[in-house]
């Protein structure tokens, strides 16, 4: 009996605690403003150091309410300061009050406020923002990558007032001025190129950051101002191959790596260098020689060792619980390394344990640990030598396909864009995929809402299709449905587009695959061809058209679908006729295959244009042979002869 009355008495303590604070969140709704403003300030003197009375107003829905009274303009400034106050306290209490903060978008309320006249209300805003983002479980994005903050700071005069702290007597003022431009420049073209003309004291401030690197400074100055130049660099301030990058910031970043730096510093130090290096393979190959530092990464993985130098006990397992921080920082780098060069790429697969580490990486508990190992899995996946070698002796297929299966969508936008490679011809993961389902997997990728999924699903299947067997390429179109084939071929997104016609272009490859093809979806296809052809597509789309009609025109039975057309012919030779070579090249290819005869051999082209039904059409199309050293270019005329001398070929697409 004692068990059943448990739970009722728990339900009812709840409601008691909750009755109790109810009456805080219903006079912010009184119609009296002075009685609104008694209700916040009785609130601020109840919830300061009750974490309980904190959590129930929250669940009470006192935030929602408090953010629109502290918005509204007919607000007073007393009635707003007081709700920034509440506010703050109650992001004092647990990471669950913080996040449900974050969930109401208090956030850019505050940033908002920063715009008021009223000192004391800006003040309490800027207490809170620092609260709310003090913890871990912020997402700082919110702040530094959202544009029209940095660009209503920067419009409000925010760099002069700012840039003469650098110079303080203060280190902490020091340090908040450059915490503050390294938040302003991220990815910021125009606050970047501004500071980068900055002068402060006469000095350049590039050269004030470049001060702040030198290894007398703490380590929290050195690591912040190379954020800032790099942030600086990235965002397009100066090129890489300026002293103070090259020289500075890199090795910088590189010590920041180093076993002796704490856990916070040796992720901060790994991640911003990896930023840095992402888009530029000479700095890539800087950085791979600088300290050792693809060994010095190996360590991220073994910590804290047994042998760990850790004796304060707290600290030991502050970062056992974090330890993952670094395996994500280090994937991350390992990304950015081999992103170019080939010998940066064995050198990271040969690293200790590298691809047994990756493989672990991609089956971990955080998402971001997976994220950065599947980056990295498709950085070294570019490697010719890697596909056929490492990534066939681990097996790197299994755990890739089982995070296909239920992954967040920047986790699957990754990791098809990986399998994209691994599906490529010379891959020997190819055909175990294929018997593990992925056809189906990928077809259902073709329909998601996110343009880039599909077009990594439909780009693994235009590889998959490439030189495939028949029973393959009948699997992909079983699978894929026409319907979802010509949805695909009239998508808004280009690149999906693109990649559709190069799926059609390796399906409608092989003589007898290419017959069997059009009888079953001949008509549909050939409508799908005219209506690019006809619209306003730019030239790559329709080159890639035009060597779909090519490989049509290679078939034996195929070709008649063309030569009975007079639509697509008057087509094929308005195109040869074109200013771009491109389509110029791929209608005349056409043209060579339309006129060759597997059977007799070579003949005149006047001779097989005969068998076109419409005289005009036919009369024209034989001038256009004739005359294609003049009309179509020297490009056509060649590749007419060698079509029409040494036999045609299908074009596939990789």
């Amino acid at each position: 009996m004692a068990c059943l009355l448990e739970a009722p008495l728990r339900i009812s303590v709840l409601s008691e605690v909750t009755a109790s604070s109810r009456h805080y969140v219903d006079r912010l709704f009184d119609p009296d403003p002075h009685k609104v403003l008694q209700g916040v300030i009785d609130m601020k003197n109840a919830v300061i150091g009750n974490n309980k009375q904190k959590a129930n107003l929250i669940v009470l829905g006192a935030v929602p309410r408090l953010l629109y009274l502290l918005q509204q303009e007919c607000s007073t400034s007393e009635l707003r300061t007081e709700c920034a106050v509440v506010l703050g306290s109650l992001a004092m209490g647990t990471e669950n009050n913080i996040k449900s903060l974050v969930d109401c978008h208090i956030i850019p309320a505050l940033l908002q406020g920063l715009l008021s006249q009223d000192l004391k209300f800006i003040e309490a805003c800027l207490r809170c923002l620092r609260t709310v983002f003090i913890s871990p479980i912020t997402p700082v994005q919110l702040l530094y990558t959202t544009s029209e903050h940095q660009t209503i700071l920067y419009n409000h005069g925010a760099i002069q007032n700012i840039a003469h702290l650098l110079n303080s007597s203060s280190y902490k003022v020091q340090m908040q001025a450059l915490k503050f431009f390294s938040v302003l420049a991220y990815e910021n073209p125009q606050v970047s190129i501004t500071l980068a003309n900055v002068l402060v004291d006469g000095e350049l401030l590039s050269q004030v950051f470049v001060r702040m690197m030198q290894r007398d400074k703490s380590i929290e100055m050195q690591l912040t101002a190379a954020k800032c130049l790099t942030y600086m660099c990235r965002a397009g301030a100066f090129r890489t191959t300026f002293n103070c990058i090259v020289l500075k910031t890199l090795p910088c970043l590189v010590r920041m790596c180093n076993k002796d730096r704490l856990l916070e510093e040796r992720v901060e130090g790994a991640e911003t260098l990896a930023y840095l290096i992402e888009l530029d393979v000479e700095l890539q190959r800087t950085a791979s020689i600088t300290d050792h530092l693809i060994a010095m990464l190996a360590d991220y993985f073994k910590y804290p060792s047994s042998v760990s130098a850790i004796t304060d006990i707290k600290r030991l397992d502050h970062d056992l619980k974090h330890a993952h921080e670094l395996r994500q920082a280090a994937f991350k780098l390992y990304a950015s390394l081999g992103a170019n060069d080939e010998d940066i790429r064995k050198k990271i697969i040969e690293a200790e344990n590298m691809m047994d580490r990756i493989v672990s990486g991609l089956s971990e508990s955080s998402i971001k640990v997976r994220l950065a190992a599947v980056r990295c899995l498709h950085s070294l996946s570019r490697s010719v030598q890697q596909l056929r070698t490492s990534f066939q002796d681990h097996a790197v297929w299994k755990p890739l396909m089982k995070l296909l299966q239920n992954a967040p969508e920047e986790v699957l936008v990754m990791a098809s864009s990986t399998l994209c490679n691994l599906l490529l011809e010379f891959s020997p993961s190819k055909e175990p995929i294929l018997e593990s389902g992925a056809i189906e997997l990928l077809c259902n990728l073709t329909q998601s809402e996110s343009p880039a999924l599909r077009v990594n699903g439909i780009w693994a299947l235009m590889n998959m299709a490439f030189q495939a067997e028949q029973k393959t390429k009948m699997d992909i179109l079983r699978a894929l449905s026409t319907e979802q084939l010509f949805r695909l071929l009239s998508d808004p997104d280009v690149n999906v587009l693109m990649k559709t016609l190069g799926l059609l272009r390796n399906l409608l490859s092989t003589r007898p695959h290419i017959d069997q093809i059009m009888t079953s979806h001949g008509k549909q296809i050939v409508q799908a061809v005219t209506l690019i052809l006809e619209g306003e597509h730019n030239i790559e789309v329709k080159e890639q058209t035009l060597c779909i009609l090519a490989n049509i025109a290679d078939g034996t039975t195929a070709k008649d679908l063309i030569m009975m057309n007079d639509d697509i012919l008057q087509k094929v030779k308005y195109y040869m006729g074109h200013s771009n070579v491109k389509l110029q090249i791929a209608a005349t290819f056409c043209i060579s295959n339309l006129i060759w005869n597997e059977e007799e051999g070579q003949r005149d082209a006047t001779f097989s244009i005969h068998s076109l039904q419409d005289n005009q059409t036919r009369h024209e199309l034989g001038e256009f042979c004739e005359l294609s050293l003049t009309v179509g270019g020297r490009n056509s005329c060649l590749l007419l002869l060698i079509g029409t001398f040494t036999g045609q070929k299908t074009l596939t697409e990789r």
